[in-house]
């Protein structure tokens, strides 16, 4: 019957988070959040070098991929070392990718660990549902996007609790709310202050390390502004221009956000399907449908016209870049309807 929804795929391997992967036959790594993807894949890939230092270490990309590839890598060597393949771009996979990966889950090769890496969206289904079923006895880590900011502070304790350093909830607080956008950066950040400070991480030394991004960043203002709070967004404005921040990268970060947003009005189909179709990733399309709402058409356009004009007043066009920029966050604030 028409436009009845499709059952899913009961799951009949065990899901665990990226700090619990373990060696498996066939690992599924799904999810967006490509930073906790990347951990989960150094850490198994480390843990089986533990094991046996000779592991024989191949990738493939699922979105170029080769007739015949996957099993010639997965074929015995002359020395039997044990084989990690990783595999990426699982959710741009060819069909010929697919049939072969499928052929392969009847019957994975002794020793051999076969990696896939799905980044969202509903290409590549099939091969998905097949490993949730138990097809290839594999396991799945899912990296789902921290979205909550209790989310990314407990990640943050845990990079410092993992290397056995103190660290203030001030501090990571202060952390939290500097990078609270990008995940990659909140993890670079803390791995500086665990190379480079001796003692406890305290606010303090957040605040000499990362004082232009504390409280602020050009991405929160912009957050802010486009949901229409203009008070909260001058205020944090001036906050960052006070702490040094540049004009052109915060006019940078409001038009990546309005452009998302561009590219998303008027759109139809899930979260997947325009994901692929304008190179986003999923949780991107979700939270630009958001930042969407109170937004028309019209306003949508004159504001990001004035985005051009204010780029090109930061740049030297303009003599008061700080007042193209609170015009900027006027008119954002405003959704155009100025």
């Amino acid at each position: 019957m028409a436009g009845k929804a499709q059952p899913k795929t009961a799951v009949a391997i065990p899901q665990l988070s990226w700090q619990k992967v373990r060696p498996a036959r066939v690992v599924l790594v799904s999810g967006t959040e490509g930073v906790l993807a990347d951990r989960a894949i150094r850490l198994l890939r480390d843990t089986l070098r533990a094991e046996d230092p000779s592991l024989e270490v191949s990738d493939i990309e699922a979105d170029d991929y080769a007739p015949g590839e996957l099993l010639t890598l997965a074929s015995p060597s002359l020395f039997a070392e044990p084989r990690f393949i990783r595999v990426t771009n699982v959710e741009k996979c060819t069909d010929v990718f697919i049939t072969e990966a499928m052929d392969y889950l009847q019957s994975p090769a002794d020793d051999t660990y076969l990696v896939l890496r799905h980044g969202g969206g509903v290409r590549g289904k099939k091969l998905l549902d097949a490993v949730r079923s138990g097809l290839g006895g594999g396991i799945e880590i899912v990296c789902a996007e921290l979205k909550k900011d209790t989310e990314k502070f407990d990640f943050a304790a845990a990079e410092f609790s993992t290397a056995g350093r103190r660290v203030s909830a001030g501090a990571l607080r202060a952390l939290t709310a500097a990078f609270s956008d990008d995940l990659a950066e909140l993890a670079s950040a803390c791995q500086q202050l665990l190379a480079d400070a001796s003692e406890e991480i305290t606010e303090a030394i957040v605040e000499k390390y990362y004082s232009g991004r504390v409280e602020t960043n050009a991405f929160r203002v912009a957050d802010v502004a486009i949901s229409g709070r203009h008070g909260e967004a001058l205020i944090l404005l001036r906050h960052a221009i006070a702490s040094g921040a540049d004009p052109v990268p915060i006019v940078a970060a409001f038009a990546s956000k309005l452009r998302t947003m561009a590219k998303i009005a008027g759109s139809r189909g899930g979260s997947g399907q325009l994901g692929q179709q304008f190179g986003l990733a999923p949780w991107q399309v979700d939270r630009a449908r958001r930042d969407l709402q109170g937004w028309s058409d019209a306003g949508l356009g004159r504001t990001i016209e004035l985005l051009a004009e204010t780029d090109a007043a930061v740049k030297g066009a303009g003599r008061d870049p700080v007042f193209a920029l609170e015009r900027m966050v006027n008119v954002v604030s405003a959704r155009g309807e100025l």
